[in-house]
């Protein structure tokens, strides 16, 4: 059994396969793992590149569970208080706190009691969203639209999980701060929150209410222990290794094919790479009657600093004024934001270590049309939007952000589609209604008989909980075709 990929998708199955008692065989190009939860070594900064928010750290440990051992044996957790820090345009700040009764507190002293009354039939309508979409529509198989019918689905429909997101918020919450707060997380989804279906709430939920991690070590550290706990269950992980090609015999695969020459024999082949990259290594084309819809990418600055903020906690979301804009320039008119907001994430606020003594590690993430959207030259423009970008910050409280940095790593669309990365967006296909649930591709491909995929493409989507649940419905395709347990 080989698994093409040791990104988190392709770990998680892994773990899941071995749990089941059959041999794997992990191929990943990179020098380590964790896939699109990179790793970059700068100036004595240990930086991630790819996801800075871990939540739902159970799906991670049912991962851990398949081969007899804990998260908590592998990885220190260690949950953020408060889970976000939003700042607006107008001077004000709110605590996003995952305390029940701290999140109340807070929303009375920015907002008033009625919208912290409002607060707490909020979240109970996420908790309630989440069970339901949990066991029926994200930890579950499609094969048909059919699949989707049910008494969830139903329950669904009651709760309103098939109108908009931004409207289903604004039923429990009147202050646009606060709507803003529990609707941004549709961004990575792909879909602005006027579109989006209220069932992505459920991002808002896992954000919220379930609470946010930050393992001890970097996101790096995840993709590592994921490994190890693969390698002593027994699976051989082959790194520095390209796949070109797979050996096939009518409807089966029956070889995995490296750069290096060599042919990985295989009864089953589990593909992680980006949706079009598997379906090419299949030699599988849609027959969609419209073409798939790609989200938006983003523009990350790594800074090393050798200073920090007051104003700044681990996860600090900045939004400018005009922010129903910022979905209308980089989906559909295909530019960068005129007022931007940014993600910025200061992991160093709650681990030290991943910086030099007396620095400080800088994550801003803004989001960005896709080479698709938009006709941007960003060899040439991204050193220019850095500036920007650095300029914005500096107005907005970050004064001497320039002069202060001491290490710095610019990632744009360009360079997510030098990755192999389609439409240069590391977030895959957009969670629109025609790609959600049964109705995004599927983790089985039409006339191949033993390859199934994993990763954010297919289902159930974007976001490490969803990548990680991917590879565990991998491997439960593959255990469900060969039946039973397998033999090490």
């Amino acid at each position: 059994m080989v698994v093409v990929g040791a990104g988190l998708s392709g770990l998680s199955c892994a773990l899941h396969l071995l749990g089941a008692g059959r041999e794997v065989v992990v191929v990943e190009r990179g020098d380590h793992p964790g896939g699109r939860a990179g790793r970059l070594d700068m100036a004595g900064f240990r930086v991630d590149t790819g996801p800075t928010v871990l939540t739902m750290p159970e799906i991670l440990d049912e991962a851990f569970a398949a081969v007899g051992e804990s998260v908590h044996d592998r990885l220190e957790l260690l949950p953020l208080a408060p889970a976000y820090r939003a700042a607006f345009a107008d001077g004000s700040t709110i605590d996003v706190h995952t305390d029940r009764t701290r999140m109340a507190a807070e929303v009375a002293r920015v907002a008033g009691t009625r919208e912290a009354v409002g607060y707490l039939r909020l979240r109970e309508w996420l908790t309630r969203l989440y069970e339901v979409e949990m066991r029926s529509f994200i930890d579950a198989q499609f094969d048909s639209p059919l699949d989707l019918v049910g008494p969830d689905l139903v329950r669904l429909a009651a709760m309103g999980g098939f109108g908009r997101l931004s409207r289903a918020v604004g039923r429990h919450l009147e202050d646009e701060r606060l709507r803003r707060i529990f609707s941004f997380q549709s961004l990575y989804a792909g879909v602005a929150p006027d579109r989006a279906l209220a069932a992505y709430a459920v991002i808002a939920y896992m954000d919220t209410v379930a609470g946010v991690h930050f393992p001890k070590g970097g996101m790096r550290a995840v993709g590592e222990a994921m490994a190890a706990a693969a390698a002593k269950a027994g699976a051989v992980l082959r790194y520095g290794e390209s796949v070109r090609g797979l050996e096939r015999s009518r409807d089966r695969v029956t070889a995995v094919l490296t750069d290096r020459g060599e042919r990985l024999a295989c009864d089953q082949v589990v593909l992680t790479a980006d949706l079009p990259a598997a379906h090419r290594l299949l030699g599988y084309r849609s027959r969609r009657p419209v073409p798939h819809r790609f989200s938006p990418s983003a523009v990350v600055l790594h800074l090393g600093t050798d200073r920090t903020w007051e104003h700044l906690s681990h996860h600090t979301i900045s939004f400018g004024r005009r922010w129903d804009r910022t979905f209308t320039e980089i989906i559909d008119e295909g530019r960068t934001m005129s007022d931007p907001s940014f993600l910025i994430t200061q992991p160093t606020a709650t681990d030290p270590s991943l910086a030099p003594e007396g620095r400080h590690l800088l994550y801003v993430l803004a989001p960005a049309p896709n080479l698709a959207a938009g006709d941007i030259d960003w060899d040439r423009e991204g050193p220019r939007y850095r500036d920007r970008i650095v300029a914005t910050l500096e107005a907005r409280g970050m004064t001497g952000l320039d002069a202060s940095v001491r290490a710095e790593h610019l990632v744009t669309p360009a360079d997510w589609a030098r990755q192999g990365l389609a439409r240069g967006t590391p977030f895959s296909l957009a969670h629109t209604f025609a790609q959600t649930g049964p109705f995004r591709p599927r983790n089985t491909v039409p006339g191949t008989s033993n390859a199934v995929l994993a990763g954010c493409g297919t289902t159930p989507g974007v976001g490490l909980p969803t990548v990680l649940l991917s590879g565990k419905l991998a491997a439960a395709r593959v255990v469900a075709r060969t039946g039973g347990r397998g033999r090490r």
